[in-house]
């Protein structure tokens, strides 16, 4: 086992991984911009150097600085969290170049599986069903509309070597076919530096699910079930549960096999996640694979007992993994929300400044992993998410009530958040029925329906709040609390804040 490890991020996943290390014994080695030089990473590993200015390519993308912070602090590994160079090939071969090993899978199966062409060639040798489309990047619109035609309107344009909806088109007609595909090249090429792209079939109405695999280096393989995460918003998800509340033990089972086949197809180690569209006859496509950690991992954590970041470090220090495929259980389900510093009233514009009152959620079955503190700052450089509030309950109906409570109990001033708008979601009939696909958020929730109404509320409640005090009134109505939930900073609620502080 490895006696000291460095975390290449920051925020909650830097947060989180130290604290798993901790738990079993191991120092920690945190980095860090000169914009987080009192992030709370820095402040809980045992060790801290700066590896450069706030912009991300100067400081967390920089991979000679990070190695050497790894050189001069005497760690003997690297976990890359998700997001920055988590999925860079280049830089998991550096790290093994630098005498060091990665927390994560060989860089030849991370660079297989960030080529959509190429992964989608592994995965139907494989045996693993790919929707129909081009299995090579595509440039000839006359060959693109060949490949139109034969697999049927609507069709997908991608990115081959994208992610996170950026260079994606989606095509209902043939006249939109052209300017479509010379759309998603164009930002392709500007997102990822390679304008290729490729068709497939669009599934109208899919649901998102995905497997969480392990593997490790003595030729053990196994999935841990499978996580929802259909609540998106511009194909970035919002909403996580485990297990889903459509997938039957069968399916469930077909599911794994097919991830277990796709990890060990493409020689995988360590842990990823196996991505796939449910279709509307419950039939289900590969998507893509995630060599790295999730974001909602969380959830599969919260429903199996498991530590995932702990069975990472288990596996890259040569370990055999700590449980077989029978062993894996389902106890309960667990939803995650991912709470953004965006405004929900802005079209979900990033919210930056100081965090003035912080008041997270507790209580039975809640779970909030975080890498904020009040009085730390927001910033522009970095990517706005603030915490994942994870809920657990024996059943969804728990854990979705479990959540509701813990929303309204997360209280944050000085940045807006998106805290209302997942309130919302968790109280709409169609999501707490489980009926729902990808577009739930899209067909549901219309910004400008969003930006209309709250504003009422906002004036409500600056005029009840001067009322209020103009009457001699310490603390809030409680109504009044509840109804103003689209104005977290609403002088009713921080009018009570201040006296419960006192």
């Amino acid at each position: 086992m490895f006696r000291r490890i460095l975390i290449a991020n920051r925020g909650e996943i830097a947060v989180r991984v130290i604290r798993a290390a901790a738990e079993m014994g191991l120092q920690t080695v945190a980095v860090y911009s000169d914009a987080d030089r009192l992030a709370l990473h820095t402040r809980l590993a045992d060790f801290a150097y700066p590896i450069g200015p706030p912009p991300a390519r100067d400081s967390y993308l920089n991979v000679d600085a990070i190695l050497e912070a790894a050189r001069m602090s005497g760690a003997e590994a690297i976990h890359p969290g998700y997001g920055f160079l988590a999925e860079n090939p280049d830089f998991a071969l550096r790290v093994a170049q630098a005498g060091l090993v990665f927390i994560g899978p060989p860089p030849d199966a991370i660079r297989d599986m960030g080529l959509k062409t190429r992964a989608r060639q592994i995965m139907k040798a494989a045996g693993v069903p790919v929707t129909p489309g081009t299995e090579s990047g595509i440039s000839d619109q006359q060959e693109a509309r060949r490949v139109a035609g034969e697999i049927g309107y609507p069709v997908l344009i991608k990115a081959a070597a994208g992610g996170g909806g950026k260079g994606m088109r989606v095509v209902h007609d043939p006249a939109e076919l052209a300017a479509s595909m010379e759309a998603a090249q164009r930002e392709a090429a500007s997102a990822f530096g390679d304008p290729e792209v490729y068709l497939e079939k669009y599934l109208e109405g899919p649901r998102h699910i995905e497997v969480q695999v392990l593997a490790d280096t003595h030729g053990h393989c196994v999935h841990v079930n499978e996580r929802e995460c259909s609540i998106q918003r511009r194909h970035q998800k919002v909403i996580e549960e485990a297990p889903s509340p459509v997938i039957t033990p069968e399916l469930r089972r077909r599911l794994g096999e097919a991830a277990v086949a796709a990890a060990r197809a493409c020689g995988y180690v360590n842990a990823g996640t196996v991505e796939f569209l449910l279709d509307r006859h419950r039939d289900f496509y590969f998507m893509e694979m995630n060599t790295r950690l999730q974001v909602e991992h969380p959830v599969t954590e919260m429903t199996t007992g498991l530590d995932l970041v702990k069975e990472q470090i288990r596996i890259a220090a040569g370990e055999p993994l700590s449980f077989t495929q029978d062993e894996v259980r389902i106890n309960g389900h667990a939803v995650e929300c991912r709470v953004y510093a965006e405004d929900p009233l802005n079209n979900f514009f990033p919210s930056t400044g100081r965090i003035k009152y912080l008041h997270p959620p507790a209580g039975p079955g809640i779970r909030n992993d975080s890498g904020i503190f009040e009085g730390g700052e927001v910033t522009v450089h970095y990517d706005p998410l603030l915490s994942k509030l994870v809920a657990w309950g024996a059943d969804r109906g728990q854990a979705l009530e479990r959540m509701k409570r813990a929303l309204r109990e997360y209280h944050i001033t000085g940045v807006r958040s998106n805290i209302p708008f997942l309130l919302l979601v968790m109280e709409h009939p169609a999501f707490a029925s489980g009926d729902f696909d990808t577009h739930f958020i899209a067909d549901h929730f219309d910004p400008e329906t969003l930006a209309r109404g709250p504003e009422e509320l906002k004036v409500v409640a600056a005029v009840a709040a001067a009322l209020a005090q103009k009457n001699g009134f310490q603390k809030p109505l409680p109504e009044a609390a509840g109804d103003n939930r689209f104005c977290p900073d609403s002088p009713w609620l921080l009018a009570g804040r201040r006296e419960n502080l006192r």
